[in-house]
């Protein structure tokens, strides 16, 4: 009855999440994430007129954010290796984090999180994908950007190619700028401690997380105003399609438990219990032929138990 309303209503069962269903889970997404961003390399020259655009928009719109935070992050190393450390760690850290604090304490909410979350990363990965963009620190130096991680690099472990360990550098997509997923991924943090949180701290690092980490992804030269804004919109996105994925996973599901019960049913009823011929039991035995059966032939196979062990002590006597 249960499993009939929620494919009525699209809501899911009220059951706690298994943590061993879910590992797998988060971690096929974060292989999706990763093997996407590897694959939507897209063309160099395409990707570098889709950063040109945007700056021209954002010159249009008066938006210039960008340059100011790059200078000081640039001149200042007491911002700029914090920020590099952010950028290159924060985002790995702190949404699994997280994820996990909801599976352990906010289970109510964690399977809605968790689908937001999966939903907004996939319509990301179509915007890398369709629309490769340069971002500010690999564009020409006239331009006036500066790689602060390449020019931070001393301090951290990542190279001078990417936020990625040295030598590794080739293995990431550095075109993989619109939208900032640093953003959408910061932004959902945000929101899921605002509505979780139970402490003023939380209701601080609800605000300040995803703020700040606007601040270090423009500051650091990885991504344009545009593409923060981008990856807010994403998060909006997946927020406003969470609930059909959720149907349609929950509809899936049903159908798969309906499909499998009558197999499971076959494999619980077990094989029929064969009596071989000539042999009788009683009850308490288990044994096939654990005792021969002594009927006298003219008795007939209709003889009972009882009258079998009547006849064998008869016999003895």
């Amino acid at each position: 009855m249960r499993q009939t309303e929620a494919a009525n209503t699209g809501a899911e069962p009220r059951t706690r999440p298994r943590w061993w269903t879910e590992l797998p889970l988060i971690l096929l997404v974060y292989g999706c994430y990763t093997a996407g961003r590897l694959l939507a390399r897209g063309d160099v020259t395409s990707a570098v007129d889709h950063g040109l655009a945007i700056l021209r928009v954002e010159q249009a719109l008066y938006l210039n954010a960008e340059h100011p935070l790059n200078r000081l992050f640039t001149a200042e190393p007491w911002i700029g290796v914090p920020a590099d450390f952010w950028y290159a760690s924060l985002h790995y850290l702190v949404t699994p984090a997280v994820l996990v604090w909801l599976f352990r304490s906010r289970a109510e909410h964690y399977r809605a999180a968790r689908t937001w979350l999966m939903t907004s990363t996939f319509i990301g990965l179509i915007g890398f994908t369709l629309l490769p963009t340069c971002p500010p620190r690999l564009l020409a130096p006239g331009h006036g950007f500066v790689d602060t991680m390449a020019h931070y690099s001393a301090y951290g472990w990542w190279g001078s190619e990417a936020s990625a360990p040295r030598g590794m550098g080739g293995m990431t997509n550095q075109y993989a700028a619109m939208p900032s997923l640093h953003v959408g991924w910061a932004l959902f943090c945000g929101v899921m401690l605002w509505k979780c949180g139970r402490t003023r701290w939380a209701r601080i690092a609800a605000i300040g997380y995803p703020l700040l980490t606007a601040i270090v992804v423009m500051g650091t030269a990885n991504h344009y105003f545009l593409d923060a804004v981008a990856g807010a919109a994403v998060m909006g996105a997946g927020l406003l399609l969470a609930p059909y994925v959720t149907r349609a996973a929950t509809a899936a599901r049903l159908r798969i438990a309906a499909w499998a019960a009558p197999l499971r049913a076959a494999g619980n009823a077990g094989p029929a219990p064969i009596v071989s011929d000539g042999c009788q039991t009683s009850a308490g035995e288990r044994i096939p032929r654990q005792r021969e059966s002594r009927l006298d032939p003219a008795a007939g196979t209709d003889a009972s138990p009882s009258e079998a062990g009547d006849g064998a002590a008869a016999t003895a006597r």
